[in-house]
């Protein structure tokens, strides 16, 4: 049985492809509503038999999936889903194991939690003007806890996802690109046609041969289970140090001096407490 979305909307442009929609005013922040409402919207995707590929994008210009709001940490859902795993590691193995194709058509600004949702999807597209990647953790002294330290090095490499997850520094889509965090950048005013007519293309497609294709790949790009419950673990475990909720309360007071530039120079700005 599924709930009423509030932060998503689900638009089916045809039984073989549907589009996702993330708006969860202010700033697009993932939060524990998100996690549960990204898990009902798993179950679906299974449930669907037609379907074959969903591209997951925002309402928001200026953010995809902004971050986890650290400050909620603590209600975080833990309950096993259908695969006998935590909620978020639940939903983000059964995206990259279903047979359905994901798609991230990012604009905006990614971060943490939200930078791992998309790393959890299959292909991952960017507005080069207007994208955005950041993995801020470690600078507000914690880490990721939702599949970067697992996926990213898998497409960027040890090194650079080192370097994106030690510096907690900003990335633009075009180094991005370039690193392999994405598929690709493109100019913004072309980024939805590109995403709508590969999201077509991939629809057209014979299903058995498309899922097929990623069950085999599959086989040798997936983190382990026990990987990501010890990553998550250590990140639960980090948000509760105190040294962490002092920089919480001067990240919170850096926040309400310089308004919303502190979340569009996120980086910038945890580097400097």
């Amino acid at each position: 049985m599924t709930s009423t979305l509030t932060q998503f909307s689900i638009h089916a442009v045809s039984n073989r492809y549907w589009r996702v929609t993330f708006n969860n005013p202010p700033i697009n922040l993932v939060n524990p509503e998100t996690i549960l409402e990204l898990q009902d919207i798993v179950g679906r995707i299974e449930a669907a038999p037609e379907l074959q590929v969903v591209v997951f994008d925002s309402a928001h210009p200026d953010f995809y999936f902004a971050r986890y709001d650290l400050a909620r940490a603590a209600e975080t859902p833990v309950a096993p889903g259908p695969t006998g795993l935590p909620t978020w590691i639940d939903l983000t193995t059964r995206l990259t194991r279903a047979s359905v194709i994901s798609i991230a058509s990012i604009r905006g600004i990614v971060r943490g939690g939200g930078s791992e949702f998309a790393l959890a999807c299959d292909l991952r597209f960017a507005s080069l003007e207007k994208a955005l990647f950041g993995q801020p953790e470690v600078p507000a002294g914690v880490l990721p806890g939702g599949g970067a330290i697992e996926r990213l090095p898998d497409l960027v490499g040890r090194a650079r996802a080192l370097e994106i997850i030690i510096s907690g520094e900003d990335f633009d889509a075009q180094l991005a690109e370039r690193y392999g965090w994405i598929n690709r950048a493109l100019p913004d005013a072309e980024l939805d046609t590109f995403v709508d007519a590969m999201a077509q293309r991939i629809a057209s497609f014979d299903r058995y041969a498309v899922s097929e294709a990623k069950r085999l790949l599959n086989r040798t790009t997936l983190p382990a289970d026990r990987d990501l419950l010890e990553t998550q673990a250590a990140f639960l475990t980090a948000t509760q140090r105190p040294q962490v909720r002092e920089r919480g309360l001067k990240a919170r007071a850096k926040a309400i001096e310089v308004g919303v530039d502190f979340e569009k120079r996120l980086g910038h700005y945890l580097g400097a407490l």
